[in-house]
């Protein structure tokens, strides 16, 4: 399975998806990381001031290089996203964990906390 994971930085998960400009990727095999990318995230706003009528066709750009993922995890996101992603397949989870390979680790293990009341 592949867990994606919106970052800042190498490890750090980020508070919102939109202004995130990295994705992580875990493949997991049999409760085990085997592998990790990095991918520059499509679309990502670096000033916050996004335009309504742009988010349906930013969030579909965004979520095109995790489509083969199972998850995506980030710290936090507008609930637009957060539907675009359920809409698309990928399961989105809001996490309190900033650390990603913390994150993913917990996600195999089933102990991730989805903590929808982080959505914006």
């Amino acid at each position: 399975m592949k867990i994606a994971v919106a970052v800042d930085d190498g490890s750090t998960i980020s508070r919102h998806f939109g202004r995130a400009p990295y994705y992580l990727v875990f493949t997991a095999v049999e409760g085990e990381i085997v592998g990790q990318e990095t991918f520059e995230k499509t679309n990502h706003h670096q000033s916050g001031h996004e335009h309504h009528h742009e988010h349906t066709h930013d969030h579909a750009q965004m979520i095109d290089p995790i489509r083969d993922c199972e998850a995506l995890i980030v710290r936090g996101m507008g609930r637009g996203a957060y539907l675009a992603l359920e809409h698309a397949g990928i399961r989105p989870i809001v996490t309190d964990v900033e650390n990603a390979e913390q994150a993913v680790r917990s996600y195999i293990a089933g102990t991730l906390v989805n903590h929808t009341e982080l959505l914006h």
